[in-house]
């Protein structure tokens, strides 16, 4: 395995770590403590604090499945079925983010739950 496909799967991995830890403890709860500035949405901004947070961490989810992809090419060239239980998985547990923060108000997680099990369901069909 290619010691810069390690490194680079690592610094990745590391970069949406510290974007969701970092930005968790220094931007959301700071903006999320001045109410005065987020706007209501439903009736209250607990979910527009509740979408700003899934989104974010979001982003560290995406980052870490291609860090995993990253890491895969190291043992070859990726499979289509590879590549696609990757992004599958990684559809998949993004869907969780909007569930759990929002508790289920913002629907792009019935989008996230439908493009995870076609990508999944996809892998045994023929291409």
């Amino acid at each position: 395995m290619s010691a810069m496909l390690v490194t680079a799967a690592a610094l990745i991995w590391l970069t949406g770590l510290a974007h969701s830890v970092l930005g968790e403890r220094y931007l959301l709860m700071r903006l999320f403590r001045r109410e005065e500035v987020l706007p209501r949405l439903l009736g209250s901004t607990a979910f527009t604090a509740g979408t700003l947070r899934f989104v974010w961490h979001l982003l560290t989810v995406v980052w870490w499945g291609l860090a995993y992809v990253v890491l895969s090419l190291g043992n070859g060239p990726l499979s289509r079925d590879h590549l696609l239980l990757a992004i599958g998985v990684t559809a998949l547990v993004s869907a969780v983010f909007p569930l759990y923060f929002t508790r289920g108000k913002h629907l792009s997680w019935v989008a996230l739950l439908a493009v995870g099990s076609l990508l999944l369901a996809s892998r045994t069909a023929a291409p």
